[in-house]
């Protein structure tokens, strides 16, 4: 589960609350007991086979439970991908609506005790208890009152969590997770919202199923945003604002991601009480911060075909299990995994124009190890947990620079060790070098024998100057512009004195199905087996061809 991975990441920046470090003295004892959480829910931890809570946990939870005059603290938590934040904001969610319903469910039980006692001294039988009613009946409808929301940017990322959550509340009795996401029947939907307690949603779905009255936010006391960063781009900032004015009367706020670039925190900021002014900020680690168990490499490619040869090298890598291939587009996303799928395996595509059933269905399938490699664009790059992920090959760049990070962040869970592989043409280098700037950290160019580049390919940063921090900006860009999306190109020109690729999907004639093409994915033409020899060897621009 996403929730607890990583057990042995540490943190970078403030010191561990005193409750931890008196459990991290006492190895003996269950340190998620010493963070004061439900028997219930140590109950589902136990089933899932954690004891220790990672560092994003051991931080956050506490905060998130220590009341105050106003309610609870809000929050802004960034930590890398697969370093358990699902669980650091689900359990301290989960324990308070647990004790919230105890209290309910006490105040009822003395109510009707009340109640019978009366009867039974004026000399009345006891009164019966009405039968449930059915959440399919019209006539008995009533809107749902949630009293925890939590909003994700993909319809993928909240069924991950809805799934965690209801992993967590499996010894719990009445509290339902009810998940909202758009492409499902309206009517399913809304028989499943009916008495729950927790909602994790799509912000389109859910304001739609606000505003005919199918459930209410007025009772929401726990506001919830994972993966904020992309909740706060701009395509969710409208949607975002009418959820703050929903949820006015909430007690406590709480952001999630692994990026929080500089202008998004301003956003952040804006929904908080106070403006932001109580917010307790925790930071275990940082973009900057390279993945310990994730192997980063770089492959330069002459030209498409070239690159396709070396995903086929890579796609036939003894070690792997299962792996994701993003692309740029949902065009290139199709043609890739056709491909694949000719060429022998057991390959799907995953993008945003398919419905949601068949998404389901290829996530499914990929779950269960009945797919081996997933060809997505990034709206695969949040919310897939799949331990057995080995692989990640970015054979298109991310149009921003902070998906570069929740792409690699897709392989290595679980405390397993995972490999992300970028495959760049020429035409590739800006954005590569937004990624160094971004994350403070230089690729290394390697090749494979026999699939050497034939062209020079100067070092990434000799190419412009580093983008500021928070990045993917343009350096010198003018304030309040509008911005062009990272990577997105200015119109055809050529490159280094006529140097210029053009990609195969650029020709692609409007219509599907129209656009034929010879695999090039033929083991034919690869190079001979690689037992006992380097697997890569740094990129050497003297040998090259210019």
């Amino acid at each position: 589960m996403a929730s607890f991975e990583e057990k042995d990441l540490l943190a970078t920046a403030d010191t561990t609350p005193s409750a931890i470090e008196t459990a991290a003295d006492e190895p003996n004892q269950d340190r998620f007991a010493a963070l004061g959480l439900a028997p219930e829910l140590l109950a589902a931890v136990r089933d899932l086979g954690f004891t220790e809570p990672t560092a994003v946990q051991q931080r956050a939870i506490p905060l998130a439970l220590e009341p105050h005059a106003e309610g609870f603290n809000d929050l802004m938590v960034s930590s890398q991908t697969g370093s358990g934040k699902t669980a650091a904001f689900l359990l301290p969610v989960l324990h308070t609506l647990i004790g919230m319903q105890a209290e309910e469910a006490a105040r009822e039980k003395a109510a009707w005790d009340a109640k019978v006692a009366a009867a039974l001294a004026a000399g009345e039988p006891a009164p019966k208890k009405p039968r449930r009613r059915s959440p399919l009946d019209a006539r008995k409808f009533k809107p749902a009152v949630p009293g925890a929301l939590v909003l994700c940017p993909t319809r993928e990322l909240a069924q991950q969590v809805a799934a965690d959550a209801i992993d967590l509340v499996k010894h719990c009795r009445g509290v339902r997770i009810a998940t909202i996401v758009g492409g499902m029947p309206y009517q399913l939907q809304i028989a499943k919202l009916q008495n729950a307690n927790l909602v994790v949603a799509t912000p389109g779905r859910l304001l739609d199923l606000a505003g005919s009255g199918q459930i209410k936010l007025d009772q929401v006391r726990f506001l919830v945003m994972d993966e904020a960063d992309r909740m706060l781009d701009l395509g969710f900032a409208d949607a975002l604002a009418e959820v703050h004015q929903l949820t006015s009367q909430r007690q406590q706020t709480m952001m999630f991601s692994a990026t929080f670039a500089p202008r998004i925190q301003q956003l952040a900021l804006r929904v908080m009480h106070d403006g932001g002014s109580k917010v307790q900020k925790v930071q275990v680690d940082t973009p900057q911060q390279s993945h310990a168990n994730i192997r980063q490499e770089l492959y330069w490619a002459d030209s498409p075909e070239h690159k396709r040869r070396l995903l086929d090298y890579w796609l036939r890598d003894p070690g792997i299990d299962q792996a994701i291939v993003f692309a740029c587009t949902q065009i290139e996303c199709e043609q890739l995994a056709e491909e694949l799928q000719q060429t022998g395996f057991a390959a799907v595509s995953l993008h945003g124009a398919l419905s949601q059933a068949v998404r389901n269905r290829r996530l499914g399938a990929l779950r269960d190890g009945r797919v081996q490699i997933l060809v997505a664009t990034d709206v695969a790059a949040r919310g897939i947990d799949v331990p057995t992920i080995t692989h990640v090959i970015n054979f298109g760049l991310p149009m921003k620079a902070e998906d570069y990070t929740h792409r690699i962040g897709r392989t290595g869970r679980a405390g397993r060790d995972g490999l992300a592989i970028t495959l760049a043409e020429f035409r590739d280098r800006r954005r590569l070098a937004d990624i160094e700037a971004y994350t403070q950290q230089h690729f290394r160019p390697l090749t494979i024998d026999g699939l050497e580049p034939t062209k020079f390919f100067p070092p990434i940063q000799e190419q412009r100057p580093p983008a500021r921090k928070g990045g993917g900006g343009r350096p010198g860009a003018r304030s309040g512009a509008p911005r062009r999306g990272f990577g997105e190109s200015r119109g055809p020109k050529q490159i280094g004195g006529g140097f210029k690729e053009k990609s195969p999907f650029d020709a692609r004639p409007s219509g599907a199905g129209s656009y034929k093409k010879e695999s090039s994915f033929k083991p034919a033409g690869r190079p001979a087996a690689r037992a006992g020899a380097p697997r890569a060897k740094p990129y050497a621009p003297g040998k090259a061809g210019r």
